[in-house]
């Protein structure tokens, strides 16, 4: 989802993208399980929000939202992924799906997730605070952050948590302490 993340981010950046941009929901979306945002079948959701359900609500839907809108189908977002995560060092990940969802094929090591997190604090700064954000509700559905470091009062301002059965429990965080 960190990727997920970096690439709209770099689009927003780049201004081939606006928080108010509109992507349709498809079935594939609407269906996926694990954690989500809810969104429904045939809406548009905006970016701001697509960005808010996949950061604070982990949502595995409004990854392929995103995926689907920007590439036209989660695979190729995939290949993009990939293709751009080595472009910008990353030395072994390669990517299957938006999401993080297992796949054969579909890895980041530690040392990845590091050098990305590190990326995205520097490079974005405008979008960052997402990533402290405790809260988010969307379609009337209000969810909590899943980072359990930003309610522990000691300067945690992100990133990401994940869990898969093959790697267990995740996470990539970020403190800030005296500056």
């Amino acid at each position: 989802k960190l990727m997920t993340v970096y690439m709209v981010f770099q689009r927003l950046k780049e201004g081939r993208l606006s928080l108010d941009d509109k992507f349709q929901v498809s079935a594939k979306a609407w269906r996926k399980g694990g954690s989500k945002m809810f969104v429904m079948v045939n809406t548009r959701v905006a970016v701001r929000d697509l960005l808010r359900g996949i950061i604070v609500q982990s949502g595995n839907d409004s990854c392929i939202v995103v995926a689907e809108g920007l590439a036209g189908s989660e695979e190729a977002f995939a290949e993009e992924m990939t293709r751009r995560g080595k472009e910008i060092g990353l030395t072994n990940s390669s990517f299957k799906n938006a999401t993080g969802w297992p796949a054969e094929g579909h890895y980041m090591s530690a040392r990845d997730i590091a050098f990305l997190s590190a990326k995205i604090i520097r490079e974005f700064p405008e979008y960052y605070g997402i990533f402290s954000e405790k809260s988010f509700a969307y379609g009337g559905i209000s969810q909590a952050n899943r980072n359990p470091l930003l309610y522990k009062g000691f300067g945690a301002d992100g990133l990401k948590t994940g869990h898969t059965e093959a790697s267990g429990y995740g996470l990539a965080s970020s403190v800030i302490r005296n500056g």
